[in-house]
């Protein structure tokens, strides 16, 4: 029997796939889960349609990413923290407020996209990659220096 993925099936395959399964699994399992529909001429093309719109929606994303990163892969941005004697900041810089000045800098991304592992603590130069649609990545470069006493 041959179904059609709505969703993704561990050790199956991904939504949208046209894969062919025991009748009973697709029966008894997919299609009342709504994991699949069956494979009919109706679906199938309704399938090749919402690929179609999938696959330009992807290509818009993917286009715009690229745009975003070379934006910020030019851009080095500069944070002033208050420290103490030993060069240790009092706070720190988080991914938080790399968006914040990211969006004064007129780039409104999500702070789960910037993939800083940890928070900086400690003056210096840093750089890390911001995670964009469509697996585009982009490198910000930042600066963290002294606040003038």
């Amino acid at each position: 029997m041959q179904v059609i993925l709505t969703q993704d099936v561990d050790n199956l395959g991904k939504a949208g796939e046209l894969v062919t399964v025991k009748p009973g699994y697709g029966r008894n399992y997919l299609v009342p889960r709504g994991l699949a529909v069956s494979a009919t001429v109706r679906n199938k093309n309704r399938l090749e349609h919402e690929k179609a719109l999938i696959e330009r929606r992807v290509s818009k994303e993917r286009a715009t990413a690229t745009e975003l990163a070379a934006k910020i892969n030019i851009m080095t941005l500069q944070f002033e923290r208050n420290t103490g004697e030993d060069e240790k900041l009092f706070g720190s810089v988080t991914s938080r407020d790399i968006q914040e000045q990211l969006k004064r800098a007129g780039v409104d991304i999500d702070h789960r996209w910037i993939q800083l592992e940890q928070s900086v603590k400690a003056l210096g130069k840093y750089e890390v990659p911001v995670r964009l649609a469509a697996g585009v990545i982009a490198q910000l470069k930042f600066w963290v220096v002294g606040k003038d006493k």
